[in-house]
C-alpha cells in the first residue's frame, strides 16, 4: 500500500489512459441509521455528489480516494484496509489518494472518533460489491456458475479447471453489470487484514525525513508570516512602529492583519519575510501598542469564580433522567457532595498550526494541515468571496490536529496576507501562539451529589457540569437548548447507564469570551475525571471495594461488566499489594467505545509515582 498524494489533474491524466475502469462510490447517508447507497460514477465527474471513490483499471491497479485527512491516528490506511478486505486483495496493491475538500466527496472532516465507525460498513460494501462483480463477470466469460468460482489475492479463480483471472482482465466485463445492493459481507472469522497487526507505510517516510507536511509546504516566491496577536482576548491595535523590524534582513512588508475567529474578527499585525527566521526576528522587534479591551479583565480565576458561583443553580436537564433525585437525595442516611475543576487545555500538536495560501483572481489555492478540507472551502469561500470550486485544497501530512485544525483560523489568515500581498504566504503559529491564543478545551467545574442507603448502595445521583458550551460559542445557530447535548459526553444516559433508580444530569451553561473548540476526547476528559472520582469517594463511604462497587452499578449492563472484569483481570487488580502500593480502576464509554484503566501507583520519596 502506498500513500501518495497526487493531483486531480495528474489523477485524471492516469485514470484516462488506463482505458476501462470500474469505478464505484457511495453516496453517504443524510441521517444516522441511513444506509450508504452504492453507485457507479465516472471518475472525478463534476457534480458527482458521491464520497469516496474505489477505481480498479484494466492494469489491475486499485486506487483508493480517502476522504478523511490522516492527522497520524492512521485513517487512510483503515479505510483502505476495509476495501481490501471485502476485495480480497494485499493491503500493499492498494494506491491511497487523499480527497482535495470538493463536494462531490462528501464530509471529508475527521474528528469524534467516527471515521472508522462510520465507514465500516460502507467500505466494507464497496469492496464486496465490486468482488462479486468481478466475479459474475469472470463466471460469464467462463460460462461457469459463479458457486464455482472464488478470489484470492486478486484474482477469480476456478477451482475445477484451474483457470484464474487477475481482476484487472475482468474490469471492462464488471463495469457493465449492475452493482449488486446487498453484497455478502466476509466473516469475520476468515479476516486477513482486520484486526490484524499492519506496518504503516507512512512510517518510513517520517522516520527518514521524506515526509511532507504542512510545515514543510515550499510554493515559489512564497513569503513566511509571524504575527503579533493580542495579549488580552478581543484586543485592537492601537499603533504600531514597523521600524526596527523592516530592518531585519529578509523582512519585506509588515501590515495590520486580522484573525477571523467564529463569529468574530479580530485586528493583528503581521511580518512578511523570505524566511521563517527573519519574520520572527522581525516579529521580536516589532512595537505594538494595544488599546484596552472590554474583555481585559478576563481572566480563568475570574472564569471559575463564575462557574462556582453558578454552581449553586439547578441545571438544565438532559434526556434520560430517572426517578425522583431531589426526594430521595433528600432523605437519603448517608449524603455525599464534591465537585471537580479541570483546567483549560492547549491542543500542543506537535506540528503547530500552519498554512500556505495563494490567492489568485481566479481563484486560491490551499496547502494546510487541516482536520477538514472541506469545511476550509467552506469558510474560506464566503471569506475571499469566492466559490467553493474556485479553492483548490490540499492535506499534506499532519503532524497532529486534536481538534484544534477543525478551527481554520491560520487558514485565513494566510488567505488574507495573501490577497493583500498578491503572493504565496505561509503562516506559522509559534509553539507561544499555540500555548496563549487558544482556542482551548473548555474549563469545566463537575458538581456530583449521591446519596446511601443504609446498606451502602446508591438510591440518589446528580451530576452536574458547569462551564462554556464550545456547541453554543462555535455553532450557535443551531443550539437552541441551554443543555448541550456535545457538553455531556462520558456522563450521559447512554454512556453512563448507572443501575441507580434516581438519577439527574444536568448542564448550567457559562458563556465566555474565552475561545473554546474540541480537545481530543473534549468533554468525556472533564466529565469522566469528575464523574469516576466521585463513583470512588461513594464506594469508599459505602465501605466497599471500588471495582466492586462498579460491578453492581453496571450489573444489568453485560459489556461494561465484561469490560470491568477484562481489566481486573489482566491488571491482576485482586492480588494483594505491598505496604506504599494502590491501585485504582475507572470505567466510562464514549464515542462509541468502552473503556477501563487500572494504575498502580507508589508513594515514593518525590511523591506519587505511577
Amino acid at each position: 500500500m502506498s500513500i501518495q498524494p497526487v493531483s486531480r489533474r495528474r489523477f485524471l491524466q492516469t485514470t484516462a489512459a488506463s482505458g476501462a475502469l470500474l469505478a464505484l462510490g457511495f453516496a453517504l447517508p443524510a441521517q444516522a441509521g441511513q444506509e450508504a447507497v452504492l453507485q457507479k460514477v465516472e471518475p472525478l465527474g463534476i457534480g458527482t455528489e458521491l464520497g469516496p471513490y474505489i477505481l480498479l483499471d484494466q492494469n489491475g491497479k486499485i486506487t483508493f480516494v480517502n476522504p478523511k485527512p490522516d492527522v497520524g491516528q492512521g485513517i487512510g490506511q483503515a479505510m483502505a484496509a476495509l476495501l481490501a478486505e471485502e476485495l480480497d486483495v494485499p493491503l500493499e496493491t492498494v494506491i491511497i489518494v487523499q480527497s482535495n475538500g470538493l463536494a462531490k466527496y462528501g464530509g471529508q472532516g475527521v474528528g469524534g472518533s467516527n471515521s472508522v465507525r462510520s465507514r465500516w460498513l460502507p467500505m466494507r460494501k464497496a469492496g464486496a460489491a465490486a468482488r462479486e462483480m468481478l466475479v459474475q463477470a469472470a463466471s460469464a466469460r467462463w460460462a461457469v456458475p459463479v458457486e464455482e468460482c472464488s478470489t484470492e489475492n486478486g484474482r477469480v479463480l476456478h477451482k475445477t479447471s484451474g483457470k484464474s483471472l487477475g481482476y484487472g482482465e475482468l474490469v471492462a466485463e464488471a463495469a457493465k453489470l449492475e452493482i449488486p445492493k446487498s453484497p455478502a459481507l466476509k466473516d469475520p472469522k476468515a479476516f486477513k487484514i482486520l484486526g490484524k497487526p499492519l506496518p504503516k507505510p507512512d512510517v518510513p517516510l517520517k522516520v527518514t525525513g521524506q515526509a511532507v507536511y504542512g510545515i514543510d509546504v515550499d510554493v515559489p516566491g512564497m513569503l513566511y508570516a509571524s504575527i503579533e496577536r493580542s495579549p488580552v482576548i478581543h484586543g485592537k491595535v492601537a499603533s504600531f512602529d514597523a521600524s526596527a523590524a523592516l530592518k531585519v534582513p529578509g523582512v519585506k512588508q509588515v501590515l495590520q492583519a486580522e484573525r477571523d475567529i467564529r463569529f468574530k474578527t479580530v485586528e493583528t499585525v503581521a511580518v512578511l519575510a523570505t524566511s521563517y527566521w527573519a519574520a520572527t526576528q522581525g516579529r521580536k522587534a516589532l512595537k505594538v501598542v494595544w488599546e484596552k479591551s472590554d474583555h481585559a479583565s478576563v481572566s480563568t480565576d475570574a472564569y471559575f469564580a463564575t462557574l462556582r458561583e453558578l454552581s449553586q443553580q439547578p441545571g438544565n436537564d438532559y434526556p434520560g433522567n430517572a426517578g425522583d433525585f431531589t426526594k430521595t437525595f433528600t432523605e437519603a442516611p448517608k449524603k455525599l457532595e464534591a465537585a471537580y475543576q479541570t483546567p483549560f487545555l492547549a491542543h500542543v500538536p506537535m506540528e503547530p498550526e500552519c498554512a500556505t495560501v495563494w490567492v489568485k483572481p481566479d481563484g486560491a489555492e490551499v496547502w494546510a494541515s487541516v482536520q477538514s478540507p472541506d469545511g476550509v472551502i467552506r469558510e474560506l469561500a464566503p471569506y475571499l468571496g469566492l466559490k467553493p470550486e474556485q479553492i483548490k485544497v490540499t492535506v499534506p501530512f499532519v503532524g497532529g490536529a486534536f481538534g484544534r485544525k477543525s478551527y481554520t483560523d491560520f487558514v485565513k489568515e494566510a488567505a488574507f496576507l495573501s490577497k493583500k500581498t498578491g503572493k504565496p504566504v505561509k503562516v506559522i503559529w509559534s509553539r507561544e501562539d499555540d500555548l496563549t491564543q487558544g482556542p482551548f478545551r473548555p474549563g469545566m467545574l463537575n458538581v456530583l451529589q449521591g446519596g446511601l442507603d443504609a446498606a451502602g448502595n446508591v438510591m440518589a445521583f446528580h451530576h452536574k457540569i458547569v462551564g462554556g458550551s464550545l456547541g453554543h460559542q462555535n455553532f450557535k445557530q443551531n443550539f437552541k437548548t441551554k443543555a448541550d447535548s456535545w457538553a455531556s459526553e462520558g456522563m450521559n444516559h447512554e454512556d453512563s447507564p448507572l443501575g441507580i433508580p434516581n438519577v439527574r444530569r444536568s448542564h448550567v451553561l457559562a458563556e465566555t469570551d474565552i475561545p473554546i473548540t474540541f480537545w481530543r476526547s473534549v468533554y468525556a476528559s472533564t466529565n469522566v475525571f469528575g464523574h469516576e472520582s466521585f463513583i470512588d469517594e461513594l464506594a469508599h463511604a459505602a465501605g466497599k471495594d471500588p471495582l466492586d462497587f462498579r460491578l453492581s452499578l453496571f450489573k444489568n449492563e453485560p459489556r461494561f461488566l465484561k469490560v470491568l472484569e477484562t481489566a481486573a483481570e489482566k491488571s491482576g487488580y485482586r492480588e494483594p499489594l505491598p505496604a506504599g502500593k494502590a491501585r485504582g480502576l475507572a470505567i466510562a464509554k464514549s464515542f462509541g467505545t468502552i473503556y477501563a484503566h487500572v494504575v498502580t501507583v507508589a508513594r515514593g520519596k518525590e511523591g506519587i509515582q505511577i
